[in-house]
């Protein structure tokens, strides 16, 4: 059997498209011997695992292994990984390890047992929810891999090269940036298409079919991945999927939790650990207030769906437009900045800059005189001052 896996392997890595690789691959080169990445379904984890495979490892004796695979719901993957480093094996690489049952100690024991074997391996934005994170916390790296950020899905459908901008640069220096940025292409018309199909790197399969796919993986997630890991009932996923169309279609959402678990018809407290899970599934971003940040029963102070494809997948044409600037740019941000709630803004950002979203209209009405205050305005091309073109922000990962 080992063979067989060895050959569909080979075929699958030769078949990879390596002509667009994101950065993230640089997480894999480490000397680590246990390396995992984790994201929802869509963000591109089996193909970065395959990219590096194919680039990186072209000299060494490696195997693919999806542990979706029916072989393995009655095989034993620590004896199949033993047979794999007896015929010299080096590398092997798991995909989808939450399929596996009592994965993060069968993990565990191959890395102790065969110190000349590297394991890289891939899961569900949902492992911490599984006992995974206790069995591996001294002998594993994790790396959490997002959808494309702006930047990275005007590189690759633009065939340009633009670079990283930290937040510090941006809010110093965003007027000259842009400047740079607009001679080479129309950000306006990318951002447009960036928030409608350009977060799952899949839209290059077929742009015509991506929202429907993507209600495929939104489904798959809350039909498959909650019940098995965060063991929830079926018979409640109807409520989630009325949780996330309630987020989807309004404005920038402002909970009332005894309304909503009685719209939906279950307790407050199990609606709090679903909105919890919802997010851990990278369905939702719950935005709070710093008093409320270390607590994960707390009740967020705003819910946006996790990025705006997820509005026109759900919502269609009935997405609110502030609705969709707010989950953008909070979806840009969070990824490497603090974004909490704030009274006198949208957003306050790393405990110290305070933001206002809106149209090209924007005034400094409610924020004026609030020291490191900022307006990111859509319809904006270049700024000024301290109105800051919204698309900027897709630029900070």
């Amino acid at each position: 059997m080992l063979n067989k896996f060895i050959e569909l392997s080979e075929r699958t890595i030769e078949f990879t498209n390596c002509d667009f690789i994101r950065p993230q691959i640089e997480f894999l080169k480490q000397r680590e011997r246990l390396i995992g990445i984790k994201g929802s379904r869509g963000v591109g984890k089996t193909t970065l695992l395959l990219q590096f495979a194919k680039t990186e490892l072209s000299k060494k004796n490696k195997l693919y292994v999806s542990l979706d695979n029916p072989y393995f719901a009655k095989n034993n993957l620590f004896e199949f990984t033993d047979e794999f480093v007896k015929n010299g094996g080096e590398y092997i690489l798991l995909d989808e390890v939450h399929h596996y049952k009592d994965w993060s100690l069968t993990l565990k024991n191959i890395y102790d047992s065969f110190r000349d074997l590297k394991v890289i391996y891939t899961g569900s934005s949902l492992l911490k929810l599984t006992k995974g994170r206790t069995d591996l916390s001294r002998r594993t790296v994790i790396n959490t891999l997002h959808g494309l950020s702006l930047r990275e899905y005007i590189n690759f459908t633009e065939k340009t090269n633009f670079q990283v901008y930290s937040l510090n640069e941006i809010l110093e220096n965003h007027t000259e940036i842009s400047k740079q940025i607009i001679t080479k292409i129309k950000p306006i018309q990318k951002y447009n298409e960036y928030v409608k199909i350009g977060y799952y790197p899949f839209f290059l399969e077929n742009k015509n079919n991506y929202l429907f796919k993507l209600v495929e993986i939104v489904n798959q997630i809350l039909e498959t991945d909650l019940p098995f890991i965060a063991n929830i009932s079926y018979a409640n996923i109807n409520k989630l999927k009325q949780l996330l169309q309630i987020i989807s279609e309004s404005v920038p959402f402002k909970p009332n939790l005894e309304k909503i678990s009685s719209q939906i018809e279950i307790s407050k407290n199990t609606l709090k650990d679903y909105m919890f899970f919802l997010q851990e599934a990278m369905l939702i971003l719950m935005l709070k207030s710093e008093k409320k940040i270390s607590s994960n029963l707390a009740k967020p102070d705003k819910i946006y769906l996790f990025h705006p494809n997820l509005m026109y997948c759900l919502a269609n044409e009935n997405s609110n437009i502030g609705n969709i600037r707010e989950s953008f740019f909070m979806n840009q941000l969070q990824v490497s900045n603090k974004v909490n709630y704030s009274e006198m803004g949208d957003f306050l950002v790393n405990q110290k800059y305070i933001f206002e979203i809106g149209g090209k209209n924007k005034t400094y009405k409610q924020i004026a005189n609030i020291k490191n205050s900022f307006i990111a305005a859509d319809d904006v091309e270049i700024g000024h001052k301290n109105t800051i073109p919204l698309w900027l922000f897709g630029f900070l990962y």
